[in-house]
C-alpha cells in the first residue's frame, strides 16, 4: 500500500488493485507544483470526497471526468457533483459502506466540521461532512476528513479498530496537533498516525512536533512529504 500525500487534506491512496484519490485539490493548491498535478491523478480509479470545501472539491468534477474514476461521497454533495459531470459513483451516507472494486471498501463515518459550496453565486450546504473507513491488504485506514475532537471517535475506534489514521491536525479550522494527539491516544489504538491539513498556509500549524510528542508509545508518527510515497 502507498499513501501519497498531494497536500493539505488531499491523498492518493494506492491499495489493492485501487488508486483512490480523496479530496484531491489541485487548482490554487500551494503545496502541490502544478507540473505534478497529472502525476497526481494518474491512474484514478476512484474519488471520494469528504465534504463541499472548495479546496476538498474544486477540481474532482474535471478529474473524474478526465480519468473516468467515478465520486462517491455524501449523498447529497455526490448527486450534485454527478449533475456537474463527475462519473457516477455510490451516493451514500453515515453507516454506510461501498464496494471500491473487488477487494477494497470504504464506510462513512461521521466528523464535526461544516460542509457547503457556492453554486451560481449562492452558497448551499451539501449534506453532513463525513470521514471514511477504508479497507484493503488486511489494512484499515481511517480518514478522518475536516474535523474537531469529537466524542464519535470513541464508537469508531473501538468498531472498527483502524491501524492507520490519517487526521486532520493543522488547527484553525479543524483540530490542532495537541487534539489530534489526544484523539489519538485516547480513542484509537494506531500503528501509523499520518497529519494533514497543515502546512498549506500560514494559518495553519507548521510543526507535526505536537502530535509526535502526544502519541502513545509503539505510535509511529509519519509526516508526509508532498508527492512522496509512504509504503506500508
Amino acid at each position: 500500500m502507498n499513501i501519497i500525500w498531494l497536500g493539505h487534506g488531499s491523498f492518493r491512496i494506492e491499495i489493492e488493485d485501487q488508486v483512490i484519490l480523496v479530496d484531491p485539490w489541485l487548482t490554487g493548491n500551494p503545496m502541490l507544483p502544478e507540473d505534478q498535478h497529472a502525476a497526481a491523478v494518474e491512474g484514478a480509479t476512484q474519488i471520494l470526497v469528504t465534504h463541499a470545501h472548495f479546496d476538498h472539491i474544486a477540481d474532482v468534477v474535471q478529474i473524474s471526468k478526465e480519468t473516468g474514476a467515478p465520486l462517491s461521497g455524501m449523498y447529497e454533495l455526490a448527486m450534485h457533483l454527478h449533475t456537474q459531470g463527475a462519473v457516477e459513483g455510490s451516493p451514500f451516507n453515515m453507516g454506510g459502506t461501498i464496494p471500491l472494486g473487488d477487494k477494497v471498501s470504504a464506510s462513512m463515518v461521521p466528523a464535526s466540521h461544516s460542509s457547503a459550496a457556492d453554486v451560481d453565486g449562492v452558497r448551499q450546504y451539501m449534506g453532513t461532512e463525513s470521514g471514511f473507513i477504508v479497507r484493503g491488504e488486511n489494512r484499515c485506514i481511517y480518514i478522518s476528513g475536516d474535523t474537531g475532537l469529537m466524542a464519535d471517535m470513541a464508537w469508531i475506534g473501538d468498531y472498527y479498530k483502524p491501524d492507520i489514521g490519517i487526521l486532520s491536525a493543522g488547527g484553525h479550522y479543524t483540530m490542532d496537533m495537541e487534539m489530534a494527539a489526544y484523539a489519538a491516544r485516547t480513542y484509537f489504538n494506531f500503528n501509523v498516525v499520518i497529519p494533514c491539513h497543515y502546512r498549506t498556509m500560514p494559518i495553519l500549524e507548521q510543526s507535526a512536533e505536537a502530535l509526535i510528542n502526544g502519541v502513545l508509545p509503539g505510535t509511529s508518527v509519519l509526516e508526509p512529504q508532498v508527492m512522496t510515497a509512504i509504503t506500508l
